[in-house]
């Protein structure tokens, strides 16, 4: 009786299916998610794109490049790493610590001051769509305002202006939804893993049967794995349909690896249902748990990890919290399974962290629950 048993976890696993299929346990917030909702838009969000990190190529050493180059280091909306080597910049791109490079390529100096067309590369990263915009429309505002200013000084008129010619990564056609359905995968799977798993025991301790399952031979690991594994399904199911209509019917790209989505997804799950299940676990109320669910879960989820807002641009307080957010791992991942490939040096560390975050929640669950009704 003490040994674990398959038959009684299938006939749990009946149970908790057909207890799925007739009640859902959906609810609706009246009053505390207008008020958090409030909270993290005044003041965890911010969508003013300053200092945003870019890299400045110089391929030209020239007094010219040079005064060009002091000219982006000298903006407050840039904050500029110079190189002069380029495998060095793209790698920061790729990992995600460059939003765009602006190349001055060696010719430069040779055609801006002969009067014939000088053009700059600009890279940009298009997995955020609003702030490649803006790095591409303002480096050209820099470019037009030095041109300016070396006109006054020189008293100088050039002819062939200065032409940034971009070159998009990740996202050629910048589209938003390129970036917002991948990410919208996290958004999904965080409600059906925390909130509707945070419903399952405190339902059981509402409706009273609770007590009838403790009255049975079935173990507290069994319980567990019988809550777990239904959902689990559940949201892998979920996964598969939002990938394939975002692959079908929205043409969005996916350069990635199917192995990976579905390795992160599991991984995702596995926190997702852990923090669910301990949040049920200690309420032991629906209302409760569906409140403490949006507020700690699914709302979360959907401000602060990225999805919709660059994280980079919220206060520092609030990127401290967002590393405590699964989600926040989950999107990077995406994003860069759709958009950039399979980029192990991104992705690597994203996975450890689910993974140490489901371990923590569970083995909280695991000790906090005990089968004995009090």
């Amino acid at each position: 009786m003490n040994s674990f048993s398959f038959q009684r976890l299938l006939a749990y696993l009946q149970k908790e299916g057909k207890q799925i299929l007739r009640d859902p346990s959906t609810f609706l917030i009246a009053f505390v998610l207008p008020l958090i909702m409030m909270f993290i838009f005044g003041y965890g969000v911010s969508l003013d794109a300053d200092k945003i990190r870019i890299g400045l190529l110089l391929e030209d050493t020239s007094p010219t490049a040079r005064s060009l180059e002091n000219s982006f280091l000298a903006t407050s909306y840039f904050n500029v790493q110079a190189s002069y080597s380029r495998p060095a910049l793209e790698n920061e791109m790729t990992g995600g610590r460059l939003r765009g490079i602006v190349t001055i390529p060696q010719d430069f100096s040779q055609n801006f001051l002969r009067g014939t067309p000088a053009s700059l590369q600009v890279l940009l990263d298009g997995s955020e769509p609003n702030t490649a915009n803006f790095v591409l429309n303002y480096s050209g505002g820099v470019v037009n305002i030095w041109q300016s200013q070396l006109n006054t000084e020189k008293k100088i008129d050039f002819s062939f202006p200065v032409i940034p010619q971009p070159r998009i990564w990740f996202n050629e056609d910048l589209k938003s939804r390129n970036v917002l359905l991948p990410g919208s995968v996290a958004i999904i799977l965080s409600l059906i893993g925390i909130l509707l798993t945070a419903l399952v025991v405190a339902r059981e301790w509402e409706r009273g049967t609770m007590e009838a399952i403790m009255s049975t031979p079935i173990q507290f690991n069994e319980i567990i794995l019988g809550k777990l594994i239904p959902y689990f399904l559940l949201g892998l199911g979920s996964m598969m349909l939002c990938v394939s209509l975002s692959l079908t019917l929205f043409e969005v790209p996916f350069r990635g690896s199917l192995f990976v989505l579905l390795l992160s997804t599991s991984i995702f799950l596995l926190a997702a249902l852990g923090q669910g299940l301990l949040i049920s676990t200690l309420t032991r109320n629906q209302f409760v748990s569906s409140q403490v669910s949006i507020m700690l879960g699914f709302l979360p989820a959907f401000v602060l990890s990225g999805f919709i807002f660059e994280i980079k641009s919220m206060p520092w307080p609030i990127q401290v919290i967002t590393y405590l957010l699964p989600p926040r791992y989950f999107v990077t991942i995406l994003q860069s399974t759709f958009l950039s490939g399979t980029i192990w040096e991104l992705i690597l560390p994203n996975l450890v962290a689910m993974l140490l975050m489901a371990l923590v929640f569970f083995s909280i669950t695991i000790n906090k629950s005990k089968k004995r009704l009090d």
